[in-house]
């Protein structure tokens, strides 16, 4: 990933943040001469001095195979946040000297790591229990795994497996404008909020 200084994001625990503000990440493999890309929704735990991404795919999906076949295997997960369209005429410089192009401001983290298989039930039922507490949240009636009949549930976990990405690296970018003045920023902000991109308006005002 292309990342000049200035919008490079080290605090690690902002990283984690944004994947568990936007867990829907893009997992990357390069096998059998080819790139694949799936999108799952992941969780991130910390394992002593280790952090893992964990997961699961269906069976039925071609990856199952390959990853069968090449266990430990490097794989890159992105995940994106807000991201939002930034016109020239957002910059009250571009107005002084015109020198000024269209830009696009977002947060992305890439993770790479090994991938493994895990096909235990115990290990699947904790990441769909974890991951159903965290999305059902905000529902007035939480659905819960035990909503549904145990007979049903054990058919469907036989047909999906764990998968967990132990991590080597991660990295962040955070393209709000930083290579900007303090003017165009502020203005940017306002225009922002007056197109209804309340969420970008307010990251870049904490950055």
């Amino acid at each position: 990933m292309y990342l000049p200084e200035h919008f490079k994001e080290s605090d690690q625990e902002k990283l984690f943040e944004l994947i568990r503000a936007y867990p829907l990440g893009a997992l990357i493999v390069y096998v059998d001469g080819d790139f694949e890309a799936n999108h799952l929704p992941f969780e991130i735990v910390a394992e002593g001095e280790t952090f893992k991404l964990k997961a699961h795919i269906a069976k039925a999906n071609s990856l199952f195979e390959k990853l069968k076949l090449q266990t430990g295997i490097e794989v890159l997960i992105i995940f994106q946040a807000e991201s939002q369209y930034i016109s020239p005429n957002w910059y009250p410089e571009k107005h002084i000297h015109h020198k000024a192009v269209p830009t696009w401001n977002y947060r992305v983290v890439h993770v790479k790591g090994k991938c493994y298989l895990i096909d235990e039930e115990k290990y699947l039922r904790g990441i769909l229990a974890r991951l159903t507490r965290q999305h059902e949240q905000t529902q007035t009636k939480p659905w819960r795994m035990s909503d549904a009949p145990e007979q049903y549930l054990r058919e469907q976990l036989e047909k999906i497996v764990g998968i967990e990405i132990e991590i080597s690296s991660i990295i962040g970018k955070s393209k709000l404008s930083q290579n900007r003045s303090q003017a165009d920023i502020e203005n940017v902000i306002e225009k922002l909020h007056e197109n209804g991109a309340e969420k970008m308006a307010n990251i870049m005002r904490k950055k």
